[in-house]
Parts: C-alpha cells; structure tokens; sequence
C-alpha cells in the first residue's frame, strides 16, 4: 500500500522535471543554431528562467567540485603547502565561472594559471606525485572550457587555442622531472577532439539558421515576382478594354462635324482636339504596350474573354474529367444586365484559376460555379469544390501557393472583394465581389505588391483551388492567370 501511495509522488516529479528538462534542450538546441554573443548567457533566449539560470549552474557545480579536490591533490600528493595550494587552485578553477558568457577571457586566466602550476610543481616532490604537468583536476576543468570555447569562437581563434594547449604542454615535458608520460598528448587530444566536436555542432546550427533565412527571402522575392507578373499581365489585358473605349472616342469626335449639321466652328476646333488627344493616348498606350509585353506573349493579342465564355470554360473542365457545372444568372447570361469589360475579364480569370487549381488539387471533385448580379451593384462569382474522390498526384499537388495572388490582383482591380478559404467537408471555397460600376477611387490599392505569400490551403486531398498559378483547363482563348 505505501508503494503504490509513493506513485502519485513520484509521478508528479517526473512530470515536472519533464516540463523543466523541456525549455532547457530547446534553449540547447537554440544555442548550437545561434551563437550568443559575448557576454550573453548562452541561454538567455528561453522563455523558462530555470533554463536562463542552467550555465551558470553548471558552471557553479563545476568550480565547486574542483576546487576542494584540486586544494586536497596538491596538499597531500604534491606537497604544496596549504596557502600556495589553495591560490593555486582558485586560479586554476574559479576563472571557470566566466566561461559561461565569456570563455576566451576564462582560457586567457585558466592557460596560464595552469603553465604556472605545472612550474610550481617541479619545486615539491609529494609522496604520491604521479602525473605532470596537468592535474587530474585541471584536465577535467580544461575540457569543460573547450566546450564553452568550441560553441562560441570562431575556428581561427580554436585551433589557436588548440595549438597552444599542446605546445605549452610538449614543452613543460622536455623539463618534467617526475611523473607519468601521456598527460600531455591525452589533453591535447581530447580538447582537439571537444573543439570539433562543438564547432561542429556551431557551424551545423548557423548553416540551418542561415538556409531557413534564405528560403524565406527566396520565398519573398518569390510572391514578389509572381505578384509583379500578374500587375503586368493585368496591364497588357487592360490595353483591350481600354484601346476599345479610345477608338469609340476618336470615331465619334471625328465623325461630329458629318453628323451633326450647322455645327460651330469652334465646336469643330474642340472635336478635333478630342479626337488628337485619343489618338495620342492610343499611341502611348501602344508604347507602353510593347514595353510590357515579353517574349513569347504574342497570343495575348487575342480578343480577351468574358462572361460570355465561362460556358466554354466549364465545359472545357468537364471534359478535363471534373464534374463541374456552371449556374449564370439570366440577365448575365443573355447580355441584358451590363458588365464592364474589365469586370468581365476579371470574373473571368478567376473562374479559370479556380477551375484550374480543382483539377490539379482536387481531382474528381464536384465543382459548382455560380455567377449572378446580387442586385446591389455587385457581381458575385462562387466557386466551391468538394472534397477530392482521386489521388492527387505529388508533383501536381505541389503548388507554389501563390495562385490566389492573381485572384487578388483581379480583384483589386476592379475594387472588390475576395473570400477564400477551407470547408468542413474537405473542400474549398472562392468567391469574389465585383462592383459593376466604377471603383470607388478612395478605395484603390496600395502601390506597393504585398510580398507575403498566400496560405496554401493544401495540397492533399481536398485541397481547393488558390494554390498553384496555371492556366485554366481546355482550349480556351488566352493562357491563365500565372502563364507568364
């Protein structure tokens, strides 16, 4: 019966000196990855102040044990007298301290304290005076300071360290007048053997902190990229509708004067001025035009589609193998309910996006794709997929995550909204506001890209759309949203 009252005790403490144990191998593991700097507790990251106080812990138990020991040798096997010993071995063992936050300056206490020793000892011959120059003690608090010196300095300052440590030892050996031979070579091995060990442990830890660091600049430039393609993708769409508009202005200015009798000389002289600046402005778009367009883009100058073509598109996908059908409000499927150019385009090409991403993500799902004028001014295109019914495959299910980017771009183009995100049955859901007038020009974006990358809602099975650029299933007109 005690026993099994002891347990509940017993488990407690394990309990705690696992949630003690915990913080201080992340502040470890922390340590190796990111050097402190000098100064600095080597665990002054952690969140738990038992893992800050550790080191120092350690470094206390250290000098408290060696210090009485290293008192003891020197008084009853080497001879020192009581007073020399215990300078002696304050200097050889207190200076340990300081290797928690600075331990070069320790081994620049500690090197020579002990040198000074070994020369002390060639004047005492102890009953029992067996090993020289080195102590027991000293070899012990030696190698503990390599450790403090291999994961803080760099390797230039260690195998300076390294380097001395056999040198002063190899040389007090040509004057050592008792003892055993092998001190010397095992100490210089051993504090070789700690300081790679440690700096190895220290490079290992900076290559990873230095390789997740690049990746999330690579990832950056990335979502930059891609977000700039996209504005210039939109911009080359754009010259379309807007060139279109243009012509009509210049047409009519032009025509004014034959289609409007009697007309005043000075109402001329303003519709040619009209027509001079439009045909200007068609001119510098044109210019601006071939500046953006790259190479390989020539199948841009296609007619860009519209909401006219998203029966097309979904036939397309069906044809693809995704079982998807499209519900287009009546008004906007015979044309009696009027829709911006760009308005359409935009709706467009996130449909494709959307459809695209289904296919790739979630194979086999059922998709539905619904189109309507909510009667507010808004036009509200809904994509939603269900869960995937087929094996997605690894290297397609491996998007960027930057699909949604041209999805918001569109979006923000035309001054609406977008609305993305996971469903509980494993699917995934798009939809997107666009006002069918004119954009609000207080609400217009920012003109510098967000660079931060989108959520990827996943790429396994019943991953939606809005994770991988690409374009749209089937033959339509026009690559896709990211096929730059």
């Amino acid at each position: 019966m005690k026993a099994f009252e002891k347990r509940p005790g017993a488990g407690r403490l394990a309990v705690r000196l696992q949630t003690w144990s915990r913080p201080a191998l992340q502040a470890l593991e922390a340590t190796f990855a990111t050097p402190a700097a000098p100064g600095a507790s080597p665990f002054g990251g952690a969140s738990s102040r038992w893992a800050r106080l550790l080191p120092y812990a350690f470094g206390v138990a250290l000098v408290a044990s060696l210090l009485p020991v290293t008192v003891n040798l020197l008084i009853t096997d080497y001879g020192v007298p009581g007073a020399l010993a215990g300078a002696l071995a304050t200097a050889q063992t207190a200076p340990l301290l300081l290797a928690t936050t600075r331990p070069l300056q320790a081994w620049w206490v500690v090197f020579p304290a002990d040198i000074a020793g070994a020369l002390l000892l060639t004047a005492f011959d102890g009953p029992h005076a067996q090993v020289w120059p080195w102590t027991p003690p000293a070899v012990v608090g030696y190698c503990a300071l390599m450790l403090a010196l291999g994961l803080r300095e760099p390797r230039r300052t260690l195998v300076g360290v390294w380097l001395a440590t056999g040198a002063a030892g190899y040389l007090l050996e040509l004057v050592r007048p008792y003892g055993q031979s092998g001190v010397t070579t095992l100490l210089f091995v051993l504090s070789g053997v700690l300081l790679l060990l440690a700096s190895s442990f220290r490079a290992r830890g900076e290559a990873q902190r230095r390789l997740a660091e690049q990746e999330t600049i690579s990832e950056a430039e990335r979502a930059r990229r891609t977000l700039l393609e996209e504005r210039a993708r939109i911009a080359r769409e754009l010259h379309d509708v807007v060139a279109h508009h243009m012509s009509v202005i210049t047409v009519q200015a032009d025509s004014a004067p034959y289609r409007i009798p009697e007309l005043p000389e000075a109402a001329r002289e303003e519709f040619a001025s009209i027509a001079g600046s439009a045909r200007e402005s068609l001119a510098e778009m044109r210019r601006l035009l071939a500046v953006l367009r790259s190479d390989g883009s020539e199948g841009e100058r296609a007619p860009q589609p519209g909401l006219d073509r998203l029966q097309q598109l979904v036939e397309a996908t069906v044809r693809a193998g995704l079982p998807a059908e499209l519900s287009l409000a009546a008004g906007l499927a015979d044309g009696r309910t009027e829709v911006p150019q760009a308005v359409g385009l935009s709706a467009y090409r996130i449909v494709q996006e959307a459809l695209a991403n289904v296919v790739r993500h979630a194979p086999g799902a059922p998709t539905r794709v619904s189109v309507r004028e909510d009667g507010s001014g808004l036009l509200t295109v809904l994509v939603v997929n269900g869960p995937a019914t087929e094996p997605v495959s690894p290297l397609e299910g491996a998007g960027t995550g930057h699909g949604l980017v041209g999805m918001r771009e569109r979006v923000r183009l035309t001054g609406g909204t977008l609305d993305t995100g996971p469903l509980p049955d494993g699917g995934f859901r798009v939809a997107a506001r666009l006002p069918l007038g004119p954009a609000d020009a207080d609400t217009e974006p920012d003109t510098e890209p967000d660079t931060k990358p989108d959520t990827e809602p996943g790429t396994g099975p019943g991953a939606g759309p809005g994770t991988d650029p690409g374009a749209g299933p089937g033959t339509e007109p026009g690559p896709g949203p990211e096929a730059n």
